[in-house]
């Protein structure tokens, strides 16, 4: 190893959440993370904006913000307003395990959202793109599947409500397959640092968080099922990573938090309806009306709540976009593009939800700066003004330190603290949705509010009694093993008060 032989296991839980978490741990229904937090120290964790899986694991890779990475959600512009393509990787910054690597640290990488695997001393199993993504090396997909009897597996489909029990169990078996594979490479591979990403916990979150925030003895038996093999599987890995010898800290952690999904925003809409989005040929959006309000008012009456459901699942995936856009017109800003009058248009929303970009097509804003601010102060002042939400508006440039901020939206915003979603399309008669129609999405969404539980020897058990971020994780598990982390990173060490500073 490095100039350090403390050994560091990191144990991502995607948008895991205290307000989850301590009812279950209470209640004895996760008893390792439980002991994980009484023989060692919990905190929040404060994530990135905007608070994705992507740009927010990403930035704990790395200890750079979304504004240094150039990433800010699953998606990236691609040629012009819309057009997107997926965020291809976080380099060429840095991650953590690249800069052990280059000392000589064994490091193991599994199920970060990576298109593939690439050289360093140790492994990576890519995930989110895994049935097409390449391990590094090669030969550890065929380990670990040999391992398995199975493929790899890779994200989950798309949720159906015909088919719960089969996604649920779907998701609880990749996890466990997950924790499998963590376990037999690190008793092959014996990395001396360990990132496992769990991704199941976000989806389930998602899709079922009305029912996960009810009291734990009120929670379905699949779903406490879905936790207990969570906690298993953290257990079964810090077993695998501390069977190897040697001091060893054991971080649990999330790239944010979650709750429940109240409402929606229809950023489009809303920027159609106060004239900085303008359609060629004048309301393009008053065929959909009718369909939209239709859905909307079945939410009102408790057999069309009780219908809405089947018939969703029964249109499902692609027949529900062909019926929908038969009766409805098209709805996506993808297909409302061509619609759209690009020379008169000021701004829209696209591809990253919880931002606004101006258009640079229009004449007026192309060359010239004074008009651009212009129009950005005016989008803030409405946003802000916006009667029926609580809407935060952000300038790009004083909340990221920057380097690549014209990959940024103009502007960032944030609706209710995070209970009400943004969406880009045009599926409904007015920008605020109040009666959320949870059928066609889940009854959760992300929040700021991340954890932090630190296990293991010199750490002192306890509270973190300072605030901290994402951003500061890097800074310190480099601390703990001995390596500088240079002025680069965003974040500040917090080793000293966990107790095992150098």
């Amino acid at each position: 190893m490095g100039s350090s032989t403390r050994r560091f296991l990191v144990l991502g839980l995607d948008g895991g959440t205290f307000d989850l978490l301590d009812p279950l741990m209470e209640a004895g229904e996760l008893p390792f993370l439980r002991s994980l937090v009484r023989g060692g120290l919990r905190a929040p964790l404060t994530s990135v904006y905007p608070a994705k899986t992507i740009p927010a694991w990403y930035s704990f890779a790395t200890g750079q913000d979304p504004g240094e990475l150039g990433i800010f959600g699953f998606t990236e512009p691609d040629g012009g307003p819309g057009r997107s393509k997926f965020v291809q990787t976080f380099r060429p910054a840095e991650a953590i395990w690249d800069r052990l690597s280059r000392r000589g640290v064994k490091v193991g990488v599994l199920n970060l959202p990576l298109r593939t695997g690439y050289p360093l001393h140790g492994f990576v199993v890519p995930g989110f793109f895994a049935e097409e993504s390449e391990t590094f090396p090669r030969e550890v997909r065929r380990e670990v599947e040999a391992a398995l009897g199975c493929p790899y597996p890779g994200e989950l489909p798309v949720y159906r409500a015909a088919d719960r029990a089969e996604w649920i169990a779907a998701a609880t078996r990749s996890l466990v397959q997950r924790a499998q594979a963590a376990t037999v490479l690190t008793g092959s591979h014996r990395p001396d640092f360990l990132f496992v990403l769990f991704r199941e916990t976000d989806r389930i979150e998602h899709q079922f968080w009305n029912e996960l925030a009810r009291p734990v003895s009120e929670i379905p038996t699949d779903l406490l099922g879905f936790w207990r093999a969570v906690d298993t599987a953290c257990r079964d890995v810090d077993a695998a990573f501390r069977a190897a010898g040697g001091p060893s800290i054991t971080l649990v952690l999330s790239d944010h938090g979650h709750g429940a999904a109240r409402s929606d925003f229809l950023t489009n809409r809303w920027l159609a309806q106060e004239k900085f989005l303008v359609f060629r040929h004048g309301d393009a959006l008053g065929g959909r009306n009718l369909v939209a309000r239709t859905i909307l008012a079945s939410q009102r009456y408790a057999v069309f709540r009780k219908l809405a459901p089947p018939i969703a699942a029964f249109l499902g995936g692609r027949r529900q976009q062909r019926v929908a856009r038969l009766v409805g017109g098209a709805t996506s800003f993808e297909q409302m593009a061509s619609r759209i009058d690009w020379q008169r248009t000021l701004a829209y929303s696209y591809p990253v939800p919880e931002g606004i970009y101006l258009n640079t097509q229009n004449p007026e804003l192309a060359h010239d700066p004074a008009r651009r601010e212009a129009v950005l102060a005016d989008l803030k002042r409405r946003l802000e003004a916006y009667p029926d939400a609580r809407i935060e508006v952000f300038d790009p440039r004083t909340i990221y330190r920057g380097n690549h901020l014209e990959r940024a939206p103009s502007l960032l915003f944030r609706v209710d603290g995070m209970t009400t979603e943004p969406y880009m399309d045009f599926r409904y008669p007015r920008p605020l949705i109040r009666e959320r129609p949870d059928f066609f999405f889940g009854s959760g969404t992300h929040r700021m509010n991340g954890i932090l539980i630190a296990a293991g020897e010199g750490v002192r058990p306890g509270q973190v009694h300072q605030a901290l971020s994402l951003l500061d994780v890097a800074p310190t598990i480099l601390e703990g093993m001995g390596i500088p982390a240079g002025p680069e990173l965003g974040g500040r060490s917090f080793a000293g008060p966990l107790g095992f500073a150098t």
